[in-house]
């Protein structure tokens, strides 16, 4: 292995003893909005299916104080960014907030999928971030692969919302799918996470655990 090729797999290795993981990472031009001397960025994410049991056993998960998962990340990515030299960037920071969306694409490892929702190479349709590490180094990157879409004939993400709040050249209908599960007849996607991100085959590989999603859902509807 090569002296640029070992920092890449070093950082790796950092992430993972975080309970964390390196899901693409970028070097970043004057259009990516990135802070002033990042010439790497790196995109953040759990490393399933250790990460949901690590979180259970922090002070963050166990204070029952507001926002654990985000308080979680900014103490343990800001920490290793201050080893680092680099500097941690947040999806809830703002606004101004910064465009994790668009770094998460420019990595080339997270594409639109059929259903519309972001989709990762590894982690399917459960792709998140916890954060972004922008590196001062020009860090060497492998090469991303194929969207994993490209291969997958059945499609199941397009027929799995059962109100078709997420469906083929259509935005997000975020008010249907909070009507549905609004409804008593829908705990199956509070509490296993949502129908169409746990149909596509490159989630189900992941094992992220339904806890986990479930943890999600509570965030982004609250009953």
């Amino acid at each position: 292995m090569g002296l640029v090729a070992a920092v890449y797999e070093a950082l790796s290795w950092d992430a993972e003893a975080r309970h964390l993981r390196i899901l693409g990472g970028f070097h970043p031009g004057p259009e990516h909005g990135a802070p002033e001397g990042c010439h790497t960025l790196l995109m953040i994410g759990p490393a399933e299916p250790a990460f949901w049991p690590a979180f259970q056993a922090t002070p963050e998960y166990q204070d029952g104080a507001p926002d654990p998962l985000d308080r979680w990340s900014k103490r343990v990515l800001g920490d290793w960014a201050a080893e680092l030299g680099a500097e941690a960037l947040f999806p809830s920071d703002g606004p101004p907030y910064a465009p994790f969306i668009a770094w998460a694409k420019a990595t080339r490892r997270v594409h639109n999928s059929p259903a519309g929702i972001l989709v990762h190479d590894l982690a399917g349709l459960m792709v998140s971030f916890r954060g972004a590490l922008a590196l001062r180094e020009n860090v060497d990157l492998p090469n991303p692969p194929p969207s994993p879409c490209l291969n997958c004939a059945d499609r199941p993400c397009l027929i799995a919302c059962p109100v078709g709040a997420l469906a083929e050249g259509q935005a997000y209908d975020v008010p249907k799918c909070k009507d549905w599960l609004d409804r008593d007849e829908t705990r199956d996607c509070m509490t296993r996470g949502c129908a169409v991100r746990r149909a596509c085959p490159v989630s189900q590989s992941y094992g992220r655990p339904e806890a986990q999603s479930a943890f999600h859902m509570r965030s982004f509807h609250p009953t």
